[in-house]
């Protein structure tokens, strides 16, 4: 999956109320307005359902920009 498609993906269905063009691989996701618990649930469920990957609440903490996100949904 490139990046690109990796960012559209997360804005349609975990950032819903970012515009695209403020979300690039440097973004940092946890300062984003939306950021909070639940928002992090529904990152969680995207990887599942939508990449069949698993991420860890550790992988998020440890986690800072979308390019982060990126490298644990295409390793």
């Amino acid at each position: 999956m490139t990046a690109e498609n990796f960012i559209i993906e997360l804005q349609e269905e975990v950032f819903m109320e970012t515009e695209i063009s403020l979300m690039t691989l440097e973004t940092n996701f946890k300062e984003l307005d939306e950021w909070d618990s639940l928002t992090a649930l529904s990152l969680i469920a995207h990887f599942d359902m939508n990449l069949n990957k698993k991420i860890s609440g550790d992988q998020i903490k440890n986690s800072v920009t979308l390019e982060d996100l990126h490298n644990i949904a295409t390793a």
